[in-house]
């Protein structure tokens, strides 16, 4: 058995990206970059209108009201029907492109028109005219390796005319939960012995918010053939296999047997830490395997911590960033958590925290008050209330 610490270095040292392929720009949200992302065009393309107006000449501009002829019009996305001298005026959209000639737009507001001329009553003070590459020009670094492509990054992407976008690869999960006592959710009522599975959609449901692509999640009872079976199929089809449940000393803890007829080779079998000492990883046929407890609390709790910043690595982010404890006062004492790591459900309460009153590891319905988890380090002494302690964002 070996520490939380030591089982965090050992899982840190696998969360390598996979690495890279090349998607269509409208598939690419929530992905990461695995290269700069580079302009191919100007933006704007040509010096546009920044307001709805008129485009006048610079030799237009002058003191007091001016009377000026209209001689054409330009619309986004069409050249100007006109080019502009002085005297002239050309009425013209936001975006769209300034005529030949012209230096400033006046805004339609400072306009006066009467049929095919108008009035500027007034000089204008700016110059309402987005030059050319005044946002970026082509070839410009506008984002750089490993941005998440969210909505902001996308327009970004798109402006830049790019129709596809070199990522990191997600990693594929393969989740198996087993226990003959599982069943569907919905149907748990028709036998006093089943239980719902839980286990395996809080998993699924957080290995996709950090960047796993769950691609298969079954249950299984405890059949070790049945097991052996799954394991392979589950080996060939992701990176990265989950398993639940059977990870204790009990007669049917077959989750290592299924896959040792794979090659499975851990990298560790247990951590002091409490819950989740039966947390355990491996390698089989060169993919990771990562043993959970079946306590549905306990399962969230190490996926959290074990499970979360392993696929954030492997997607292309950084794995450190899924592991960001910060300080928090705590709202009320704590008791010293003896020779294990212990990490309590907490919930933030303003600026301080507040571990919840149910730790038990089979307790699911405290899941949903807790939105921290609250580390008290080995042999460390109790905590009192207004203590610093260390979270982590649940």
């Amino acid at each position: 058995m070996i520490s939380y610490d030591e089982a965090t270095s050992a899982m840190l040292a696998l969360a390598r990206p996979l690495g890279t392929e090349r998607i269509d720009i409208d598939r690419a949200i929530g992905r990461r970059l695995a290269g700069p992302l580079r302009a191919a065009v100007d933006a704007p393309r040509c010096p546009i209108a920044a307001v709805d107006g008129y485009a006048i000449a610079s030799g237009a501009r002058g003191e007091g009201p001016m009377v000026l002829r209209v001689v054409g019009s330009s619309a986004p996305g069409s050249k100007p029907s006109a080019d502009v001298t002085d005297g002239e005026a050309i009425r013209i959209l936001t975006g769209a492109p300034v005529p030949e000639g012209a230096e400033w737009v006046v805004m339609q507001e400072d306009v006066c028109r009467h049929r095919d001329s108008i009035v500027i009553s007034r000089t204008p003070e700016r110059r309402h005219i987005r030059e050319q590459a005044s946002d970026f020009r082509q070839g410009d670094e506008l984002l750089q390796t490993g941005r998440l492509l969210d909505a902001r990054a996308l327009v970004v992407a798109a402006a830049a005319d790019q129709a596809a976008v070199e990522v990191f690869r997600r990693p594929r999960v393969s989740i198996v939960a087993t226990g003959s006592e599982l069943v569907s959710p919905g149907t748990a009522a028709r036998s006093r012995l089943a239980v719902p599975d839980s286990v395996s959609l809080g998993v699924a449901a957080l290995a996709g918010c950090w960047d796993g692509d769950v691609v298969d999640r079954r249950r299984l009872p405890d059949d070790l053939a049945r097991l052996t079976a799954a394991a392979g199929d589950a080996l060939g089809g992701a990176e990265v296999v989950v398993v639940t449940g059977g990870a204790s000393v009990g007669d049917v803890d077959l989750a290592k047997p299924m896959f040792v007829p794979h090659g499975l080779r851990l990298v560790f079998a247990k951590i002091a830490s409490k819950p989740g000492k039966p947390v355990w990883m491996g390698r089989a046929r060169r993919r990771i395997v990562v043993g959970l407890p079946g306590n549905p609390s306990s399962a969230l709790v190490m996926a959290r911590l074990f499970l979360a910043p392993l696929l954030h690595g492997l997607a292309g982010g950084d794995p450190f960033a899924a592991l960001r404890w910060r300080p928090a006062l705590l709202h009320s004492p704590l008791p010293a958590p003896g020779p294990w790591d212990r990490f309590h459900r907490g919930r933030m309460v303003g600026d301080s925290v507040c571990a919840l009153p149910n730790q038990s590891s089979g307790s699911q319905q405290a899941l949903a008050a807790a939105d921290v988890l609250i580390r008290l380090r080995a042999h460390a002494p109790a905590v009192p209330a207004g203590g610093q302690v260390e979270v982590l964002d649940f």
